[in-house]
């Protein structure tokens, strides 16, 4: 299932519900339905980025006391494809920045 998000402050985000899960449980919010208010999008991209780093750090550290026999893709991020936790994460961070920067909310599913 798709999953829109939207702020006057930047173009639409569209997101499969798996991808945008880990996004939304970290910032505590409802994959259904919901909204970041103008005044939580600080948090929220403090959180994301946070995570993005911790994601890093792990991937890092994983892929320095792994064997590197062949292509092995086991080292990849947890979500799956290669494609990291940050790399999905941009396109809703990009949007939060804009509403904060703009004082608006992010809303989905609504």
């Amino acid at each position: 299932m798709l999953i829109t998000f939207t702020s006057k402050s930047a173009a639409e985000v569209l997101m499969y519900e798996t991808h945008a899960k880990p996004i939304l449980d970290l910032l505590g919010k409802d994959v259904k339905r919901g909204v970041i208010t103008a005044e939580e999008t600080g948090e929220a991209i403090q959180r994301i980025e946070a995570e993005i780093v911790k994601r890093k750090q792990m991937q890092a550290a994983h892929s320095h006391t792994e064997d590197h026999e062949g292509d092995n893709d086991e080292t990849d991020e947890l979500s799956g494809n290669g494609i990291s936790f940050g790399t999905r994460a941009f396109p809703l961070l990009e949007m939060l920045r804009a509403a904060h920067q703009e004082h608006q909310f992010v809303m989905w599913g609504v």
